[in-house]
């Protein structure tokens, strides 16, 4: 058996080679990234890391986030040798169809990655959400002699991931908090895909985070285990700040002819080379996938170990148990995400007593009435509280060191609030939400990309919704974006139309489980649509409904339309009422929850048989088409908004019931 330093070294080189030999047989990816950071990596696992690679799903284990997830062999190396359920079969099928392997990390996809990467940044913030919620769940069930959760979150970024604007936002609000648990590797090999990074790149990384309030370390030399180990413990025991280790690496490390080039980024080594690298570092040049039998045994050291702490860990929750029984229930209900249906009962419902209401102020109410019952609800705004309504009044806010609160104060950070929500949703245990103005989604577009690829539920709430917001004018006002935030598949946008829907809004967003749901709300004050009159808003659950029926029979034409817009469709059809034409309204909060329903209840709501159609929104039409048809027409905008009062706003625009009865007419007239 090899002493610990040929082993450590056989055991590094094992995990470079996986890598370059599954990237040269895919004849696609990222070999230079795991060649140049297997010491990392390797160190992490074997010597640092509590998990179980048997249950990836152990609530007190260390996290690690690989944030450039171009370098996504390297993390598939780790999880086989480690002893998660990835197969050699799999590493062999690296980006092909079907594989467990795909050219960057998939949550849900593969046993023990945390977080989908690649889109860079990204990882780094959800680690800062992951260790936020860590910090949260903590703060509320630790006890002075009993941790049930305690762990870190360790990743490993790039230069690249360190460019984007959004690991800037993340990382600053991570040191204003004093996050202590994150250990970031900042892999520092000085190359990007153009060259070096000099040609883009000068400042003092470390400095900078310095600034963000982080603790800083640097190694020279990733090969350096000693420096690595050192780094760490050290890191560890900087318990008020999230710590950097600025790691000096060589890019295709051991390639004779590629090191510290750009070639070693993104391209496979070539047959050739993957034989000069192999016989550089000592490697047989004749075998693929090679695992020494000895390496092999090593690692079995990992599951092992894993297995104890998870074993020791469930031992400490046990003694939780007898010792605070009533915060081990609770803490189940978190993990579990079970707090039955009770919250559902306190839904507010308002009535048409003549006072209008803005849908945010509503939704603010909405949140309030259920947060007792749905303590794990959580979240904040990005500096608009006061305009976004989404303060949970009765619990106080997170701030450095403090993280017991529900409320949570991002600053103007839209793209870093939406990926801290990602990783708090990556957490479990929490319902997170984030909220800010409509207009701003585009600040926030990828993170919500993400989510919906991972699966996770944040709920988003973008409030100032359209030209309503009157006089902030064009830079404010949403035109195109209802349209772009339903272009991302699986993600459920709901616009309600008044206070009762938002109610039902937010209860179709928590019952929704596998992603995120935005919920887009008026600054505006609109009537409160009578119950009594009309039918129940909880069908807002199914996407559409028949809101005010056509009197005498089938209808001429159906009017439908969301938000805002829905009140003044309802006078629309009553003005074409008393001209004695048939008009339906339908109420349209969510194209998604309306393609989830049965085609029987589609056609009930929309029959083929009515080509007279009508869509109002205060946004572009594209989309409306799939439910107006060729024949119907849409009362919308087309160009940005202006700066005025709110009724001058919406009457320029045609949100009248005189244009939207004129527009209903010509259709009449063309069918």
């Amino acid at each position: 058996m090899p002493d610990s330093n040929n082993i450590d070294q056989l055991s590094i080189n094992t995990i470079r080679f996986l890598a370059v030999d599954a990237v040269q047989k895919a004849n696609s990816g990222h070999p230079g990234m795991p060649m140049g950071c297997a010491p990392i990596g390797y160190t992490l696992f074997t010597k640092y890391m509590n998990h179980n690679p048997e249950n990836p799903n152990w609530i007190n284990r260390d996290r690690f986030i690989l944030s450039a997830g171009h370098g996504s062999m390297l993390l598939y190396s780790l999880l086989h040798l480690s002893g998660y359920n990835l197969p050699m079969e799999q590493l062999k099928l690296f980006r092909q169809w079907g594989s467990l392997t795909p050219g960057h990390p998939e949550y849900r996809l593969t046993p023990g990655v945390e977080t989908t990467t690649g889109p860079l940044g990204q990882g780094f913030a959800n680690a800062i959400g992951i260790a936020l919620a860590e910090a949260h769940i903590a703060a509320n069930f630790n006890k002075d002699d009993i941790k049930i959760i305690d762990h870190y979150v360790y990743g490993m970024c790039s230069d690249g991931d360190l460019m984007e604007g959004v690991s800037h936002e993340a990382a600053s609000i991570a040191g204003h908090l004093g996050l202590g648990k994150i250990i970031f590797f900042y892999d520092n090999n000085s190359i990007t895909i153009d060259g070096k990074t000099s040609l883009t790149f000068s400042e003092k990384v470390g400095k900078r985070f310095e600034a963000y309030n982080w603790h800083v370390q640097y190694i020279e030399d990733v090969n350096d285990l000693q420096a690595i180990n050192k780094a760490v413990k050290k890191a560890q025991k900087a318990t008020d700040k999230p710590s950097l280790i600025v790691t000096k690496t060589h890019i295709g490390f051991g390639s004779p002819n590629k090191q510290d080039t750009s070639e070693a980024h993104g391209s496979p080594l070539g047959e050739e080379e993957v034989k000069f690298t192999k016989r550089n570092l000592d490697w047989p040049e004749d075998k693929t996938f090679y695992i020494p039998e000895e390496v092999a045994e090593h690692f079995k050291s990992v599951t092992l170990k894993g297995k104890k702490a998870e074993k020791k860990w469930n031992k400490l929750f046990d003694l939780y148990k007898t010792n605070y029984p009533e915060d081990a229930v609770l803490f189940e209900k978190y993990m579990n995400g079970d707090f039955g249906d009770e919250w559902i009962t306190h839904l507010p419902r308002f009535e048409d007593d003549g006072k209008k209401i803005a849908t945010r102020s509503a939704g603010g109410k909405v949140i309030n009435s259920i947060a007792k019952y749905l303590p794990n609800l959580i979240g904040g705004a990005a500096d608009l509280n006061p305009s976004t309504n989404t303060y949970i009044k009765e619990s106080g806010a997170i701030n450095t060191g403090d993280f017991k609160g529900r409320n949570i104060h991002f600053g103007i950070r839209e793209h870093g609030m939406a990926s801290i929500l990602n990783g708090m949703a990556l957490y479990g245990g929490i319902i997170p939400f984030g909220s800010t103005f409509l207009v701003f989604s585009d600040y926030l577009r990828p993170a919500i990309r993400l989510a919906s690829l991972s699966q996770i539920r944040p709920i988003l709430v973008f409030t100032h919704d359209s030209i309503g917001l009157g006089e902030d004018g064009p830079t404010h006002q949403p035109i195109e974006h209802l349209s772009s935030l339903r272009a991302i598949p699986k993600v459920i946008v709901i616009r309600p139309a008044d206070a009762n829907e938002t109610s039902y809004a937010w209860q179709a967003a928590i019952q929704h489980k596998d992603g995120p749901v935005i919920i887009t709300l008026t600054r505006q004050v609109l009537p409160v649509i009578d119950q009594n009159k009309y039918p129940s808003a909880n069908n807002l659950l199914k996407g559409a409904y028949i809101l005010r029926e056509a009197e005498g029979g089938k209808p001429d034409i159906i009017l439908m339309a969301s938000g805002s817009e829905v009140y003044v469709t309802l006078k629309a059809a009553e003005e074409l009422g008393n001209e004695g034409i048939k008009a339906r309204v339908v109420s349209f909060p969510s194209w998604e929850l309306f393609e989830q329903q049965p085609e029987t209840y589609k056609e009930t709501v929309l029959p083929k048989s009515v080509k007279a159609r009508v869509s109002v929104e205060a946004g572009v039409k594209q989309g409306w088409e799939k439910y107006i048809g060729d024949q119907g027409d849409s009362v919308s905008i087309e160009t940005f908004g202006h700066s005025a009062p709110l009724n001058v706003v919406m009457d320029k625009y045609g949100f009248s019931s005189s244009y939207i009865s004129n527009i209903a007419r010509k259709v009449l007239k063309n069918i």
